[in-house]
C-alpha cells in the first residue's frame, strides 16, 4: 500500500483567522463549538515538524502561536476553550492544555520555520516552564515539548528541570510483567507517558528511567497488537481482564504510538521500533479491526473514531491533527505491504 503525504487541505479547512475550530458535521467546520488549546497546540507541533514547509503552513503556524500567547496566563498557566464570540471560557489551569501548549512551544522553539517564531516560542515556554501539573498526562505532553528544547539547547535548565519532575508524578511502573504500568488502567494517548519516560531516562542520562520507559512502551505495543494489525485502547480506556479490542477507537492513541516508537528507535538505534510506526501508518489506511480506512483522501480529513465495523462520519481537529502527525512520522519507515 503506498503511503500519502501528509494532507493539509482539511486542517486549512478547519482553520480561520483566529485557530482551528474544534469540531466539524462531517467535513464543515462546527463554529459554536469554537476553539481549544489543545487542537491549537496539536497543530502547531505538525506545522513546525514539516520539512520546508509551504507559506500556507508557515502563516498558520504564526496563527497558531498567537492563539497561545493569547491563552497562557501571566503566571505560565494556561486556559483552554475559546467560544466562536472571542470570549473565554475557563480560568487557567495546568490540565492537559498546559502540557500540550508546552510540547506546540517547545516543538516551535527548536524547529519553527522562522527566527521569530522560534525566539517568540522559547520565552513562552520559558514562561509555562514555572509551573507544574499534578496530572501525569499534563506532565509527560510537556516533558515532550522540554525534549524539543533540550534537543536544540542541550543545556536549557527549565527543560530538565520539567523532565526530572515529570518522571516523579508519572511514577514507577511496578515490576509485574502483567501490568507494568503506572496507573491501574489505560486511558488516552497512553504512549505519550511512556515516551516521556523514555526521553526523560535518556536526556537526564538516567538507565533505570530509560529502562522503565522502554518496557512500557513495549507491553503497550504488544497489548495494542491484535491479529498482526493495530488495535487500539478504546475511548473507554482498558484495564486488566476486560475484553479486547474495543471500540471507539481514537485516532489521539495511534498517534501517541507512532510518536513513541519513533522515539525508541531514536534513542535506542533499534530498528525494530520502526514496525510500531508502520503499524500506525496502516490503521489509518485501513488495516484496523473494522478494515476501513480513517483517513478520507478525497477531503484530507480523518474520521474521528473507529467502530466495530465502520467508521464515524465527522472530520474534527483533534482526528485529522493525529493522522497528520503519524503520516509525518511514517516518512521514516518503509511503505505499508498489503
Amino acid at each position: 500500500m503506498n503511503r500519502p503525504d501528509p494532507p493539509f487541505r482539511h486542517l486549512l479547512r478547519l482553520t480561520d483567522r483566529v485557530g482551528v475550530l474544534e469540531h466539524a458535521e462531517g467535513v464543515v467546520p462546527r463554529h459554536e463549538h469554537g476553539y481549544c488549546t489543545d487542537d491549537i497546540a496539536r497543530g502547531l507541533v505538525v506545522t513546525c515538524r514539516e520539512p520546508s514547509p509551504r507559506d500556507e503552513l508557515v502563516v498558520l503556524a504564526r496563527r497558531y502561536l498567537y492563539f497561545l500567547t493569547r491563552a497562557q496566563a501571566p503566571d505560565g498557566r494556561f486556559r483552554n476553550r475559546l467560544g466562536y464570540d472571542r470570549r473565554w471560557r475557563d480560568e487557567p489551569g495546568t490540565q492537559d492544555c498546559w502540557g500540550r501548549a508546552l510540547w506546540g512551544l517547545g516543538t516551535a522553539a527548536a524547529r519553527g520555520p522562522t527566527a521569530a517564531i522560534r525566539a517568540e516560542s522559547l520565552a513562552q515556554f520559558d514562561s509555562a516552564a514555572r509551573v507544574r501539573s499534578r496530572w501525569p498526562h499534563a506532565m509527560a505532553f510537556a516533558a515532550l515539548g522540554a525534549a524539543e528544547v533540550l534537543g536544540a539547547l542541550p543545556d536549557h535548565a527549565a527543560g530538565l528541570s520539567l523532565l526530572a519532575d515529570a518522571v516523579g508524578v508519572i511514577g514507577e511502573p511496578p515490576a509485574s510483567t502483567a501490568w507494568p504500568w503506572p496507573a491501574p488502567r489505560l486511558s488516552y494517548a497512553n504512549a505519550a507517558i511512556a515516551e516521556a519516560v523514555i526521553v526523560a531516562g535518556w536526556k537526564l542520562d538516567s538507565d533505570p528511567v530509560l529502562r522503565n520507559g522502554l518496557r512500557m512502551l513495549e507491553w503497550l505495543l504488544a497489548g495494542e497488537t491484535h491479529r498482526g494489525h493495530l488495535s487500539v485502547v478504546p475511548v473507554g480506556g482498558w484495564g486488566p481482564g476486560e475484553q479486547r479490542p474495543g471500540f471507539d477507537q481514537q485516532p489521539i492513541e495511534a498517534a501517541a504510538l507512532a510518536d513513541a516508537c519513533m522515539r525508541a528507535a531514536a534513542v535506542t538505534g533499534d530498528t525494530r521500533w520502526l514496525d510500531g510506526v508502520g503499524m500506525c501508518v496502516a490503521w489509518f489506511l485501513g488495516d484496523n479491526d473494522a478494515q476501513v480506512p480513517l483517513l478520507d483522501e478525497r477531503t484530507g480529513g480523518c474520521c474521528d473514531g473507529l467502530s466495530r465495523t465502520s467508521r464515524n462520519r465527522n472530520q474534527g481537529a483533534e482526528s485529522t491533527l493525529a493522522m497528520i502527525s503519524v503520516l509525518q512520522v511514517g516518512r521514516h519507515v518503509s511503505p505499508v505491504q498489503r
